[in-house]
């Protein structure tokens, strides 16, 4: 019987077949780019709280990679009878081993115990962290450990960094000790059912499903996905699905747009399903052109790029919160010319009060203001109206004039290319063939900016590749804003009017 480890549990939780595969064909997940961010959030955020629960240095960390599993589990045992508190410390008892982010000494009834610590970069409690903290709890206890608590360390996303390397206050703790120590005798059925998993020789047949998501994006759903047959008009491609149209897509086992009746389907589903299978374009080109025609020039057409830590970096600034490093203006003057203006700090300062005051310089005082999604950009603009109250007027002002072209284009346009998406990635292609972010070198999509952004901020980059990824950066925004522009063109049927 091997032992599994607490991810591995957590991968059986999640989908049987994804614990066979972890196990027997590993080298099959392909982790999405998002999920090694993830990976790298929940790294710094461990660092962090050894600081912060021992602020002393007085503590012991568990290196696995170097001194091994044995090694490991044979140390942590031995720190059991120190008085400090332990990081990493790992345990294995009934085919299941764990580690612990943080154990702290206490004592409850005269005699020495031990306080758990499990540390996550969330900001709140998800749903599946109890599964996570019950196996904890289990493993610990059956490996002799006197457990008296088990908490869980989130992110307080209201809390304020006030610079100078002080994080104190960063994590809130939840109490979940109830919960865990009352799940033993499921966590001791999870292992069960995971060993026998794990010891079939063929791979579980699962279907793909909504649990290919859940808690978090599965690496082999690419692999599953090849083993299925595809339908020829996914019903991935329908957008905005309810909840209960998702329920009745579920239960009647719908793969294939051609299998859904009209009469479930919103105006826009409709769209969608009828000019895919159709393989025609809609265009309201009337509907489109006034839309455009009530926006008098000069027109300006704006995309900004932001980046986020869990961790802030700058002084005032808190977890998880937006801060714009960079962005691109094209103006459309009413004679026709275009120009171009750019913004991107990578000193490694906070950008933001530099950012919003060129914003203002730049998007000038009257003319509409086109955006590509203004659920994103009018919260960024009112967020930094907030930290700079002497913007405030000029910034509120950008955002009285933005107009939302993705509105315009999910309202009057759709090519069966797109499939279901309004994604300026999608339009585009069908729009104007003739531009593609596929051929920027470097930087194609927001994921990859701000890491790009981030490595031109580390301290160790050289300048001659800081130099590579500030080129890189402003050719994507700036294809961002051209875009827009060539769109504006599209909808408003004036092909030949930028010069």
């Amino acid at each position: 019987m091997r032992t599994l480890s607490k991810t591995k549990l957590l991968a059986y939780r999640q989908c049987p077949k994804r614990l066979w595969l972890e196990i027997h064909k590993p080298e099959l997940r392909a982790d999405s780019t998002a999920t090694q961010g993830n990976f790298a959030v929940g790294n710094r955020v461990g660092d962090l709280a050894r600081q912060m629960y021992d602020p002393k240095g007085n503590g012991q960390l568990i290196d696995i990679k170097a001194e091994g599993f044995a090694g490991a589990f044979e140390r942590s045992r031995e720190l059991l009878a120190a008085s400090g508190p332990i990081f990493e410390a790992g345990f294995a008892a009934d085919g299941a081993m764990a580690f612990a982010d943080v154990l702290l000494p206490a004592r409850k009834a005269g005699k020495k115990v031990w306080r758990m610590v499990e540390v996550k970069s969330a900001t709140s409690v998800k749903d599946h962290y109890p599964d996570d903290v019950a196996i904890q709890a289990y493993v610990a206890r059956k490996a002799g450990v006197p457990l008296s608590a088990i908490t869980l360390a989130h992110i307080d996303s209201n809390w304020v960094y006030p610079g100078g390397g002080d994080y104190q206050g960063l994590l809130i703790e939840k109490d979940l000790t109830e919960v865990a120590f009352s799940r033993e005798a499921e966590v001791k059925t999870w292992i069960a059912a995971a060993q026998g998993i794990a010891a079939k020789r063929k791979e579980p047949v699962i279907a793909t499903g909504s649990h290919c998501g859940k808690p978090n994006l599965c690496g082999f759903i690419e692999y599953c996905q090849s083993d299925e047959p595809q339908a020829k008009y996914p019903i991935d491609w329908l957008p905005n699905k309810s909840p209960s149209l998702n329920a009745h897509i579920a239960k009647i086992g719908i793969t294939d747009l051609r299998q859904l009746t009209d009469d479930l389907l919103s105006v826009r589903q409709l769209r969608v399903k009828a000019h895919t299978l159709a393989d025609q374009v809609y265009f309201d080109t009337v509907g489109a052109a006034e839309d455009m025609g009530v926006h008098k020039l000069p027109a300006y057409f704006l995309d900004f790029e932001t980046i986020q830590f869990a961790v802030p970096i700058w002084k005032g600034t808190t977890p998880y919160q937006f801060i714009p490093f960079q962005f691109s203006v094209h103006r459309l003057s009413r004679t026709g010319k275009l120009d171009q203006k750019s913004f991107l700090d990578l000193s490694g300062k906070d950008p933001s009060k530099a950012f919003a005051e060129s914003l203002i310089a730049q998007c000038g005082e009257r003319g509409p203001v086109f955006v590509y999604s203004a659920s994103f950009e009018k919260p960024r603009i009112k967020e930094l109206a907030l930290r700079f109250p002497r913007l405030k007027t000029g910034l509120l002002a950008i955002n009285d004039r933005v107009v939302d072209l993705r509105r315009v284009a999910e309202q009057r346009y759709y090519h069966p290319s797109q499939q279901g998406s309004w994604s300026i990635k999608n339009v585009l292609p069908a729009v104007a063939p003739d531009l593609s972010y596929e051929d920027l070198e470097g930087v194609q999509d927001g994921g990859m900016a701000m890491a790009a952004f981030l490595e031109a901020i580390a301290p160790t980059t050289t300048k001659t590749r800081k130099n590579e990824i500030e080129h890189q950066l402003l050719k994507y925004c700036g294809l961002d804003t051209f875009a827009m522009v060539r769109l504006w063109q599209f909808f408003s049927g004036r092909h030949d009017f930028v010069n």
